[in-house]
Formats: C-alpha cells, structure tokens, sequence
C-alpha cells in the first residue's frame, strides 16, 4: 500500500532513535485517502486557552464566561477547570533544510530549554524528528530531557524542506493512541514553513493532525514579517502582520487546530516564544459536556466556544468524531 511505503520510510530512520538520521534518497510516494479515526464519546473534554486582542494570555474566567456549541447546537457544560491537569504528549518537528541555518543553534537551545521546563518525568512525554529531504525520528517517546536534549544537539541542518510530510507522520505514528480525553497532543513545528518537498499536501498534514486531536504550535525561523522598531518591539505577536509565505502557512496550522502561531524577531525572541508556549500550557482551561446528539453515525462534530466578554479570542481544536455504530448493532 501506498501509505505503508510512506510510513515505513519514517520507521526505518526510527530504528536509530537518538542519532542523528540523515537525508533519505527515494523519494516516497503520494499517500491514500486516511480513513477517519473514530472514538466512542460519552463526556467531551476541550482543552482550550483564551488571549486577548494584543495575544495575552487570559486567566481567571470560568464556566459562566463561556458558551460551547457543537454543530451549532449549544451544549450544557457539566464540569470546568481553569487548569488542566491531562499529561503531555509533545512532538518538536525541527526544519533541518539549509534555509534555517543562520538561527540554528539558538533555536536548538531554545527547544531544549522549553521541554526542560514543561515536561513532568512519569507522566508527561516528547519524541523528536528532524526533516529535510524527509522526515526522521531522531528521539522516540521519552520523559527524560537530557535524551532529548542530546537528540536535539545532534541535528545538523542540510537539504530542503518536507514539513507536511513531517506533519502528517508525526500524527499518523506518534500520536494516535488514546483520545483528546486522555492526552493533551501537540506539535511544536520550528521552521520557516517553506515547504518544497513533500508528498503530501498542506491540507492533507493538517486532516491528519485534526484526525488525531494535535494541537500545532509553530515557531518561525524566517526572517520577521516587519521591521523591529521601537513601535513593532511592543507587540505580543508579530505574526499578526501577514509576513512571508512561510509565515502563512505556519498560521494556518496553528489556527486550524486551536494553537498558536509565534515569529520571532530576533534570536533572543525565539526563546521568548517557547516561553509563551509554555506558559500557554500552564494556564490553559478545560470544560467538558456530554453532546446531545447521540447518534453514531462517525460524523465530525464540529465544537465551537464562545466567550460572554468581548475582545476575546479562543483556541481549541475544531471537533472530533463520533463513534460509527457496527453494522446491525443496536444500542442498548
């Protein structure tokens, strides 16, 4: 199968997990339609994080700020939480293609330093793939920083770029296990978005992360999209000014799957945005509601949140999918 041929390329450069896996010479080929991925669903938890119109975290709201909607119905909201307390599942994709290397190394210990910070030995987990020409595992799940610090160092920058594939085999392989309410999944993407190698498309990355409930956050390693001045220093966020087409593509991602998109100005930025990745996490909030369409026909329900006060954007992941009813089953 054609999908199995892709995937196996990523499996065979994860049997030297912790090395330093370089460029693959065969390029794989283009991927089957993914079957959705469907999950029985009594309570939906959503996970979401809240800034305002500047990009600032907002805390101490609770359930009566908020409205949540699926498929356009508006739901009961049986349980809140302004911390969630779900363990991590972290994929750190670093762009390894020869267009990030003037900014390398300090972004290397910028991630190193973020997973340092985040991670909660026994219960909170990362991997690390690298890509180029394509994508490799560089370290598999672990709870130890210090390997995946290790890992991290050892990459070298060299090659184009394959960020959707990238994308789409960390979902496809690492984060398909367990569902939104046993995990907070997520991607940490660092690179310039400029993809020009991938078999897969953007939409079909992006299809695969919301099959699998991945939250992308993304960094870039581009070049701002505006000058640094005194006036452009002050904002939270300058990916809120259309930069390059990278930058786009970056922000695509991160919107259509309820993170955040950040663009460093200068080296010294690009930890800043770690560091606001980080306390995103910290300060996120989680409601949960049980749906009052009990039908399971393996439809995506799309979740919508609303918030009651003004000026306030929210981010969450767009839905999930229902469970499909065997054929001939009946529900007791």
């Amino acid at each position: 199968m054609k999908t199995a041929r892709l995937l196996l390329a990523l499996v065979l450069v994860s049997t030297s997990a912790g090395a330093p896996v370089r460029s693959q010479e065969q390029r794989p080929p283009a991927p089957e339609t993914v079957p959705p991925i469907r999950v029985e669903v009594d309570l939906v938890n959503v996970v979401f994080s809240v800034t305002d119109r500047r990009s600032r975290l907002v805390t101490g709201l609770g359930p009566d700020d908020f409205r949540v909607y699926e498929d356009g119905v508006q739901q009961q909201i049986s349980r809140f939480t302004s911390e969630t307390d779900l363990p991590l599942r972290i994929g750190l994709l670093i762009d390894a293609s020869n267009s990030i290397r003037p900014r390398f190394q300090f972004e290397q210990e910028a991630a190193i330093d973020f997973l340092h910070t985040v991670l909660k030995p026994g219960r909170d987990q990362a991997f690390v793939i690298s890509f180029d020409v394509s994508p490799a595992v560089v370290q598999d799940y672990t709870d130890d920083p210090q390997d995946l610090a290790d890992s991290i160092r050892n990459v070298r920058a060299g090659g184009v770029t394959a960020l959707y594939d990238a994308i789409y085999l960390a979902c496809k392989m690492k984060m398909a296990d367990g569902t939104g309410n046993d995990f907070r999944r997520m991607l940490i993407v660092l690179s310039d978005g400029e993809d020009n190698n991938s078999v897969v498309s953007r939409d079909e990355a992006l299809e695969m992360a919301r099959h699998h409930e991945v939250t992308i956050f993304t960094v870039s390693t581009g070049a701002p999209p505006i000058s640094y001045n005194a006036e452009t220093a002050r904002m939270q966020n300058p990916c809120q000014v259309k930069g390059a087409e990278g930058d786009k593509v970056l922000e695509y991602f991160a919107d259509s799957t309820g993170g955040l998109a950040y663009c460093p100005f200068t080296t010294i930025d690009v930890g800043r945005s770690f560091e606001q990745i980080s306390n995103q996490l910290r300060t996120q909030y989680t409601l949960a509601y049980t749906p009052t369409n009990r039908v399971r026909d393996g439809a995506f329900r799309r979740i919508t949140i609303e918030s009651r006060r003004e000026q306030l954007r929210i981010h969450h992941r767009p839905g999930y999918y229902a469970r499909l009813e065997p054929a001939g089953s009946e529900r007791p």
